[in-house]
């Protein structure tokens, strides 16, 4: 087998990604997959440098701006993105030496034909590593949006909607936590006691695994470090499936009962679904819908390995009434499609494909999608509504129409989130932030019906 070089791998992977036709976290997961034979140290480079150059690219095209003749706009693809991945190394990777990364970046020209520009690649990266401590970035008093842009790579229109949204001092909290290299959350079944869960961690924590419980639920714990959730003590078991503790906290709040009917509308991958089957203790039923087969078998998936018995699976589109369903739900979860802003730092992508218009039109898919969705409530039922996005239009605003079109109320959660939500939680909905509340930005909302629609 020819020997696989890991910055070739990363170039590949970001000239795929120049072209838009796949997230990067689906792209970048489906490669270290292809290349699963190589050394764990060799696929954490080819990943670490991937999601970095994508996530720092307004910085690093800032800073090639600065040592280039030539914009970074008008630079070939090829050579674009080898820069690119190039200086993030130089600028974000103190373990490997400069020089290695400019040779390395030559040699990588020459072999893709380049050769030409093999001068220019080194002239610029050389020039980068000798005047990276003088870098004159946008300063913060006197341009702050510039500043937050430019040295938390967010397009500025962005940092203009989570300031305005949520102030300056938790936007750049915010904006922090976007780049911080993230834990995985992992919801631990409550059906395990507090002996089997110390045993599972520990087991973690000797294979190497960093392991932090978080503050808001006994359940939840965040795991770095890993080679892989698969290949951790308990997966095949069922005892643990992955999802974010703002996932979890919408089922805490739903109050799901024993004998309950629990409809969820928009499912994939199944975290509330099974969440919420725990919660029914083998009793009720759930009945997991989502709109493609792919999707469904992954609920499927996931619902075998955990061993839920009460769960359903179904492939049905969120807009299009199934007629078995009307009336039926206790509770109806609906976590509707949106523009994904509160995920930035696990999919770094999103910030640069979003746009004003994709925002609105996302907003009108959501109203399709509870049009149809409400009449799954029984009356007096409870709907969580839930986005992974922080946008009032789509969180806020939208809970106010909801409420206004369809003859529903907001519920209070404060007996049923931990103690640092109750305050908001009491109005019946709460926007959890990145770098505030140790989540993905997220949304929920607790709504009862209040009559028949």
């Amino acid at each position: 087998m020819a020997e696989v070089n890991g910055r070739e791998v990363v170039l590949d992977i970001l000239l795929e990604l120049s072209k838009e036709s796949e997230y990067s976290n689906i792209l970048i997961a489906a490669v270290l997959e292809k290349h699963d034979y190589l050394d764990g140290r060799e696929k954490a480079f080819i990943k670490r440098v991937s999601e970095g150059t994508i996530e720092r690219r307004i910085q690093i095209d800032y800073v090639l701006d600065r040592f280039s003749k030539l914009s970074v706009k008008k630079m070939k693809p090829f050579i674009r993105e080898l820069l690119r991945m190039s200086v993030y190394q130089i600028l974000f990777m103190e373990n490997i030496p400069d020089a290695a990364v400019c040779n390395e970046a030559v040699k990588l020209a020459k072999k893709r034909g380049f050769r030409s520009l093999q001068g220019y690649v080194n002239g610029v990266l050389r020039a980068v590593a000798r005047g990276k401590e003088q870098i004159p970035y946008p300063d913060k008093q006197t341009d702050y949006l510039e500043y937050l842009s430019v040295c938390y790579s967010m397009p500025r229109w962005l940092t203009e909607h989570f300031c305005a949204a949520y102030g300056e001092e938790r936007c750049e909290a915010v904006l922090a936590a976007f780049l911080q290299r993230g834990a995985v959350s992992i919801r631990i079944q409550e059906t395990l006691d507090e002996k089997e869960r110390e045993a599972l961690t520990e087991a973690w924590q000797q294979s190497g695994v960093q392991v932090h419980r978080h503050p808001y639920l006994p359940y939840a714990v965040t795991v770095q470090k890993t080679d892989g959730i698969r290949s951790l003590a308990g997966y095949r078991e069922g005892s643990f499936a992955v999802q974010d503790v703002s996932s979890m906290l919408v089922v805490e709040a739903a109050g799901i009962r024993q004998g309950d009917t629990v409809i969820d509308v928009c499912a994939a991958p199944g975290g509330k679904a099974l969440h919420a089957a725990v919660k029914l203790m083998g009793t009720g039923q759930v009945i997991a819908c989502d709109v493609t087969e792919y999707k469904a078998a992954k609920i499927e998936e996931n619902r075998d390995r955990m061993g839920m018995t009460n769960v359903s699976v179904r492939v049905r589109d969120a807009r299009i009434t199934d007629e078995s369903l009307i009336g039926q739900a206790d509770v109806l979860i609906a976590d509707v499609p949106c523009s994904g802003l509160g995920v930035i730092g696990k999919k770094q992508d999103i910030k640069y494909r979003v746009t004003r218009q994709s925002m609105e039109e996302v907003v009108a898919l959501q109203r399709e999608i509870i049009d149809n969705a409400v009449r799954y409530l029984k009356p007096d039922g409870v709907m969580m509504y839930s986005t992974c996005t922080m946008n009032p239009a789509e969180n806020e605003e939208m809970t106010d129409w909801i409420c206004r079109t369809y003859d529903m109320e907001p519920v209070g959660m404060a007996q049923e989130l931990p103690e640092e939500l109750r305050e908001e939680a009491d109005r019946g909905y709460v926007q959890l932030l990145p770098g505030v509340h140790g989540t993905d930005g997220f949304f929920l909302a607790k709504l009862r019906r209040k009559s028949q629609v």
